[in-house]
């Protein structure tokens, strides 16, 4: 695997995960659902999950960076199997709305899952460290429109959970933006 193709999957891995914040942030805001506490972490976890695709886009592919992904992509299957733990004993209906059958949490342990063997597969490709100069190339367009959209979305998550959490402690069942209240 050349740089430049290792460079278009880690943009492709951007675009998926922008595809992940984007989703969850649309199901806020057009189903009124308000993430919980843990529906949060799971967020910022994706977000974080982007850190090393942006750094292989920016310096070149390095085990080092999918290292990082990797890690946080075990931090999140944990935070995900801890949610859908929580919800798995017969008749709880779960939090949030469900998707095919099934909440958004068990998606982003699926997702995290997900994540996990494609990060060990793109550990595999050898080849793609070998950097024979010493400056890697430059991203194009859909590299950098990936790590810019990604860079959005999660910026716009910040906004959105400093809206609902206000500066304390975030509500375990929330159901307003407590900045936005009346009388805050």
């Amino acid at each position: 695997m050349t740089d430049t193709q290792a460079t278009t999957l880690n943009a492709l891995a951007l675009y998926g995960v922008a595809l992940v914040l984007a989703a969850a942030f649309a199901a806020q805001f057009l189903l009124h659902e308000l993430p919980c506490p843990l529906c949060l972490l799971q967020r910022i976890l994706f977000a974080m999950l982007a850190v090393g695709p942006i750094l292989n886009v920016r310096f070149g592919p390095r085990p080092s960076h999918y290292a990082l992904s990797l890690l946080t992509a075990v931090a999140g299957a944990v935070v995900s199997t801890r949610q859908v733990l929580l919800h798995i004993l017969p008749g709880d209906a779960g939090y949030g709305s469900a998707l095919l059958g099934y909440h958004y949490y068990s998606w982003a342990l699926i997702g995290f899952v997900a994540a996990i063997v494609l990060l060990a597969i793109m550990l595999l490709f050898d080849r793609q460290f070998d950097h024979r100069a010493t400056q890697p190339q430059p991203a194009g367009r859909f590299a950098q429109g990936a790590v810019w959209l990604v860079t959005g979305l999660t910026a716009l998550n910040v906004i959105s959970t400093l809206l609902e959490c206000g500066f304390g402690a975030c509500a375990d069942n929330p159901v307003v933006y407590e900045l936005l209240r009346s009388g805050a």
